[in-house]
């Protein structure tokens, strides 16, 4: 069964399940999910707690003899399982399958899983502990959900902010939770319950967005003139190599453009956008791409990434940060084709 984080509370609020599982990017969700877990544990009585943490040589069969024995001061157990890598292995994977099939209401097992990749989780050892047990995605938080995100921590702190305050913050903290948690936790210190005013804001909150090169790729894919600006600004600030974010940003469109090519030749969009191997994040951002280029579209912001590439190997007068900033404007601005004039 798989539940939201949201949801997690409540379901704990009903009883323990004997199995948790959780995976996801976002640590600080991850961190507050398991923590959760571990107190409902502790507060139904389950006394004794044992961390595995399975990296390479972990004897699988330690799995399996921790959950049957108990100690003398204990009649309930938390198994506490960390894979670090995500990948069991064959010998790992076979225990976790015959591992659910002996589950027992005197021990709850919690099994900590980093993000997981799509065919990862069509895999037979993870289908089996979905099946089993109840999976918590730690997903990161998309911009357009922040907001409601920080106005739902300000609430329990009971405090509150405005849409436009709560875009600025969402902003400046967008990539990074953690510093996020502290510098929402640092406005309940610096100010009472209630409303907090923009100014307030702006004057005690950090800019802790951790800056992404493939979050610029995606703005310019999705046609988000404003964010690219942001991230290409803060990516210059943090001093990221001017070649790898034309690498990102050129692989980006021309893989954009072998999509448009196969399309013109008559083949279908999901074919198209699995031959030139296209998912998990990347895909929405290149179906949106479609909707806006041609291939010609997509060769003339290859032609002007070739420009951009010279300018940054000092072949070619000009500033990379310029350059970059012009390509990647260009690509969001283009209009589908029934909007230009």
């Amino acid at each position: 069964m798989k539940i939201s984080g949201e949801d997690l509370s409540r379901h704990l609020a009903q009883g323990l399940a004997p199995l948790y599982v959780i995976h996801g990017e976002a640590l600080l969700l991850a961190i507050e999910a398991a923590d959760t877990i571990r107190l409902a544990a502790r507060t139904a009585g389950y006394g004794e707690r044992e961390v595995m943490i399975a990296d390479k040589g972990f004897n699988w069969a330690s799995l399996r003899n921790s959950a049957q024995s108990l100690s003398l001061f204990s009649s309930r157990k938390l198994v506490d399982l960390r894979i670090p890598s995500g990948k069991p292995g064959v010998e790992g994977a076979q225990a976790l399958q015959d591992y659910c099939q002996h589950l027992n209401a005197d021990t709850v097992t919690l099994i900590s899983l980093p993000r997981l990749d799509s065919a990862t989780q069509k895999s037979k050892w993870f289908t089996t502990l979905v099946e089993a047990g109840v999976v918590i995605a730690a997903d990161e938080i998309a911009l357009h959900a922040l907001p409601a995100w920080i106005a739902g921590r300000l609430k329990r702190q009971g405090q509150s902010a405005d849409g436009n305050t709560l875009t600025f913050l969402a902003e400046k903290i967008e990539g990074n939770l953690l510093a996020a948690h502290q510098e929402i936790q640092k406005l309940a210190l610096l100010f009472p319950a209630g409303p907090l005013s923009f100014e307030q804001v702006k004057n005690s909150v950090m800019d802790v967005a951790r800056y992404d090169v493939f979050k610029l790729s995606a703005a310019m894919l999705n046609g988000e003139v404003a964010r690219y600006v942001h991230i290409l600004e803060g990516l210059r600030a943090e001093g990221t190599a001017t070649v790898l974010v034309l690498w990102t940003l050129a692989e980006d469109i021309r893989t954009l453009a072998k999509v448009l090519r196969a399309l013109r030749h008559g083949s279908n969009l999901a074919t198209a956008l699995r031959d030139a191997r296209v998912w998990g994040t990347r895909q929405k951002p290149v179906e949106r791409a479609v909707q806006r280029f041609t291939p010609a579209v997509a060769e003339r912001a290859l032609r002007q990434a070739a420009q951009t590439d010279k300018v940054i190997k000092g072949l070619r007068a000009g500033d990379a940060w310029d350059e970059l900033l012009q390509l990647g404007i260009r690509c969001a601005q283009v209009k589908a084709a029934g909007q230009r004039g």
